[in-house]
């Protein structure tokens, strides 16, 4: 069996929610910043996986390369969203109508989002170490014989 290829997966699934994680972050850190009136405010980002180009799961299996192909398919971009006006006649950035432009983001959403890519990333190293383990177990097993 090839491990490689376990590891393969493992690695482009940690790569994919090593991103979410951080444009979550980048997303939480902007919720408050405030945009000047005739500026565009913050748009929060997202990941988006991109279609499949690659084989079928089963020919890639079949074809004995399964990881060959494996790589993290996925851009950020920003999330067509607009931004939230917050009526605050007092606040120095507010508009001639006395709102300021805030970006949409919602950090309930966000947090959400932070822990399942959290738990998703731990879920590959897990998966990594357990195919670590049995290659070390079919190693060792191989040099008794």
């Amino acid at each position: 069996m090839d491990y490689a290829s376990s590891f393969a997966v493992s690695a482009a699934g940690m790569a994919l929610e090593r991103t979410r994680v951080e444009v979550a972050t980048l997303n939480l850190a902007n919720a408050h910043t405030v945009a000047a009136p005739g500026q565009a405010a913050y748009t929060p980002m997202r990941v988006v996986g991109l279609p499949a180009q690659a084989a079928s799961f089963a020919a890639l299996m079949l074809s004995g390369q399964p990881g060959a192909a494996l790589k993290p398919d996925f851009r950020v971009e920003p999330a067509p969203v607009q931004p939230r006006m917050v009526l605050e006649p007092g606040h120095p950035l507010a508009d001639a109508r006395g709102f300021v432009s805030y970006p949409a983001v919602d950090p309930a959403a966000e947090m959400v989002t932070l822990m399942g890519a959290t738990r998703a990333y731990e879920a590959n190293i897990a998966a990594m170490n357990t195919a670590r383990t049995l290659a070390l177990k079919a190693l060792d097993i191989g040099g008794n014989a």
